[in-house]
């Protein structure tokens, strides 16, 4: 049985490693967060707690390597940008199985948004097939929040395999919730 205490961060890496040309900057910006020594912000990465791939690794290995990623893990962060949606790869796998084997909730944090999300089926244009069908059919526990470090911090220590964001696949923060994570608006 594995031990579930990891956050495992999904994003669109656009057939590349380099920063600044796929959402990969993003989850490096969460890693150092978490890494600078004077900040709250703690990142539990279930990519560190399983062996590493490399991007040449073949599919079957990197499936079961993502397999053992997720199964390590209380929640997801789908990190999502402009390119997410066109992912065909990588990002439905892994929403799949975090949704339907794993049952995990999904953090959907959209990386063009630094206000309140005040009605996730407004930002339906932004996801993927396979985050859609399940917001849809019931079966995705997802909160969508903006990508900011309080709002994340937030919601990581808060939603889990056991216990999921309210409003089913359109969960939202209140507006005092917000407020008190220092966004307004």
């Amino acid at each position: 049985m594995a031990y579930r205490n990891g956050t495992y961060v999904a994003f669109h890496a656009n057939g590349t490693n380099i920063p600044g040309q796929s959402d990969i900057k993003y989850y490096q910006l969460m890693r150092a967060w978490s890494f600078k020594p004077d900040d709250e912000f703690t990142l539990v990465n279930s990519h560190e707690k399983a062996s590493a791939v490399r991007d040449t690794s073949q599919a079957a290995t990197l499936r079961r390597s993502l397999h053992e990623r997720l199964a390590n893990s209380k929640n997801m962060v789908l990190i999502i940008g402009g390119t997410t949606k066109s992912d065909t790869d990588w990002v439905p796998f892994e929403i799949e199985n975090a949704v339907d084997k794993y049952k995990i909730p999904i953090i959907a944090t959209y990386v063009d948004y630094d206000k309140p999300i005040r009605n996730p089926a407004a930002l339906v244009s932004y996801w993927p097939e396979a985050l859609k069908r399940r917001i849809e059919n019931g079966t995705a526990n997802v909160i969508h929040v903006p990508f900011k470090k309080t709002v994340l911090m937030n919601a990581m220590g808060q939603f889990s395999h056991n216990n999921p964001p309210p409003g089913k696949g359109y969960g939202y923060y209140s507006d005092e919730a917000y407020k008190s994570f220092g966004i307004e608006g």
